[in-house]
């Protein structure tokens, strides 16, 4: 909810109120989805949910709400459901209940946000308005009917915003970190520490250790989930792709028969230069239209309604292309009309259009030799489409019918190849040059889901250009490997396990030693084994910041003890353990470091300026009174969230 308030305080409603429709549900209440804001009576209903003060959070609003959130998540899951929304219910309410009581506050104390301001507001969005650049009201109601609201709701959205932008930004601007709390942070960034790191190595302990045929045994009986081999399967394959199809191609006679009907492509085609103004007033268009068949130029005569050569100018049409952009109706007179001529005013649903016909030309087609090659193309690509999707319902059907494998493939034509002894990765473990095929890997997955009693099923690739027919043939389920087949890498991993238990104990045993007064160079001579030098460490507490998450563990390690201890440590590489031990800690004075002062007051005044938003939103809410309708909210939560809504 702050993080929202923090990107309310630095945007304009006016250049990001669709993004804002389109987002806000989920952000918080400082850009929460305001729904009907209606004045409440007496005691909650049972449609109502919450008040604050004397407005109400109905049954309906978090409905609408609630819709339009599933509306926004299906644009990135087509597939999403309410129940996938139970867990924005709650942010959704809270929304809604903080921004009525911001609403409620300013009635409360005669803030005031007036009808004038919130039509400049809604005259700042970009898909209010028309072609001319100008509020439209048929641009208007393009807008709502796409973001699915009234425009009650977009009004009362807007006055809710600039609500929050009154009361919550004036609370939560400009704070302030005292130098008094910035400052012994500060210092404890310049916190110094010395000490010393040793690493115990596995490698130290593995000469002698050779385990007997009874010690491999009884680790491998101990640690048999160590050594499972996922499941492995055969499976069965059959492509259906291009390969079958590729006989099918396109015939004279339809070759033909495409360009005799597609003249609106290959014939020729009568181009015009055309300018156009379109103005929402008839009078105004009429006064265009008599200024330019007056003598003015076309761009000097829609100047005095606002309008300039960039508004005007539409470029080279077609009769068709200017239908899409001007309708039916202008596009038949302006292609009726001649060169120079001016038409108009013709209403149509955009407005009153005034049309000069700059140009017009006509440009050649193509003649049937000229576009053959291309109508082949696209023709032998359609058929082969079409009949490789009959290939696969053909297949299919027998699926359908009870068929098996084989009898599909038959049915089909296709040809078909087994894979050895495959894991669900597409590996065989006994072949590992063996690389499953790259086309077909989308039945691979599917092909470890099916039982072998199941029916065959046909999978469609990554790019759709092809499908496969996939089914399992055997299967042989997880299961720890034969420790004959394993018997050195069990080994091996006793070797291992046998050298760690002995480090960690020296390791601990260095620790022990270490912790006090005896240096830890000291302690790891007394150990009377052979290990790697004992390092320096030395490092500032910023400069673990300073590393964000690529701190090493002995250096963080450094850091999370007291003066004279010592702690051990896995070695991130595997090597073994390591000790570190603190040698001595220097205090950080952070009074000579004003630059690194004023940083910490500025990280400190984000989340500052949050807290004061919080707070004064709790005070705002204390100030109105907030009933909440538990029995109703959780009803209602209920009812959405299971799908009924």
């Amino acid at each position: 909810m702050l993080s929202s308030f923090r990107r309310l305080s630095k945007s304009a409603i006016g250049t990001s109120i669709i993004g804002i429709v389109g987002l806000l549900i989920l952000i918080g209440f400082a850009m929460g989805d305001i729904q009907s804001l209606s004045l409440g009576g007496g005691g909650l209903s049972s449609s109502t949910l919450a008040e604050a003060g004397s407005l109400e959070v109905t049954d309906n609003d978090i409905s609408s709400a609630m819709q339009r959130q599933l509306a926004n998540v299906r644009q990135q899951n087509p597939e999403a459901t309410y129940s996938d929304l139970a867990d924005d219910f709650g942010p959704i309410l809270q929304s809604l209940i903080d921004a009525r009581a911001l609403e409620a506050f300013a009635q409360k104390h005669g803030l005031v946000v007036s009808k004038r301001l919130v039509d400049a507001e809604i005259a700042n969005i970009p898909g209010v308005k028309g072609l001319n650049g100008q509020v439209s009201t048929e641009a208007y109601q393009a807008f709502l009917a796409r973001q699915r609201m009234t425009d009650a709701e977009v009004r009362n959205l807007v006055m809710a915003t600039l609500l929050q932008r009154m009361i919550l930004t004036p609370a939560a601007s400009n704070a302030q970190v005292p130098i008094g709390i910035a400052t012994p942070y500060a210092s404890m960034l310049l916190e110094e520490r010395q000490g010393a790191v040793a690493l115990v190595p596995l490698s130290a302990f593995t000469s002698g250790l050779d385990p007997s045929g009874q010690q491999i045994q009884q680790y491998y009986t101990a640690n048999r989930d160590r050594y499972i081999v996922p499941e492995q399967r055969v499976l069965r394959l059959a492509k259906i792709g291009p390969d079958q199809v590729a006989a099918v191609a396109a015939s004279p006679q339809e070759i033909a028969a495409y360009y005799n009907s597609h003249q609106d492509v290959y014939g020729a085609k009568d181009v015009r230069e055309i300018s156009q103004a379109v103005v929402p007033d008839q009078n105004v268009a009429k006064q265009i239209a008599e200024r330019a068949r007056g003598g003015q130029g076309f761009v000097e005569a829609v100047k005095p309604a606002g309008l300039g050569a960039a508004d005007v100018s539409v470029g080279s049409q077609t009769k068709e292309q200017f239908a899409d952009l001007a309708g039916a109706k202008v596009a038949a007179a302006a292609f009726a009309a001649k060169t120079g001529e001016i038409l108009g005013p013709i209403q149509s649903p955009l407005g009153w259009h005034v049309v000069k016909i700059e140009s017009a030309t006509t440009k050649a087609g193509k003649s049937l030799d000229q576009a053959r090659d291309e109508i082949a193309r696209q023709i032998t690509d359609t058929k082969r489409q079409e009949a490789l999707a009959d290939l696969v319902d053909k297949v299919q059907d027998v699926i359908d019918g009870g068929g098996n494998f084989e009898e599909a493939a038959k049915a089909g034509g296709l040809q078909v190849m087994k894979t050895p002894l495959i894991t669900g990765s597409g590996t065989a473990r006994g072949d590992l040059s063996y690389q499953f095929p790259a086309d077909l890997v989308s039945a691979l997955k599917t092909g470890f889901e099916l039982a072998p009693s199941d029916e065959p099923v046909i999978e469609q690739n990554s790019d759709g250009s092809a499908f496969v027919l996939v089914a399992p043939a055997d299967v042989i389920a997880a299961a720890p490997a034969p420790l004959a087949s394993i018997k050195e890498r069990v080994k091996a991993d006793w070797i291992k396990a046998q050298a760690s238990q002995q480090a960690r104990a020296l390791a601990d045993s260095i620790a022990a030693k270490a912790t006090g007064k005896t240096s830890l160079a000291d302690a790891v001579k007394q150990a009377n084994k052979p290990l790697p030098p004992v390092e320096p460490a030395r490092a500032q507490r910023i400069q673990l910041s300073e590393m964000g998450g690529e701190v090493p563990a002995p250096l963080r390690t450094l850091f999370n003890m007291t003066e004279g201890k010592a702690k051990v440590g896995i070695d991130p590489q595997g090597r073994g353990y390591f000790v570190v031990k603190v040698d001595k800690i220097i205090p950080g004075n952070a009074l000579n470091q004003p630059r690194l002062i004023a940083q910490v007051q500025n990280q400190f005044g984000e989340p500052l300026a949050q807290e004061y938003a919080l707070q004064f939103l709790n005070a705002v809410k204390k100030d109105v009174g907030v009933e909440r309708n538990e029995p109703v909210i959780e009803a209602t939560r209920k009812r959405i969230t299971g799908g009924a809504i």
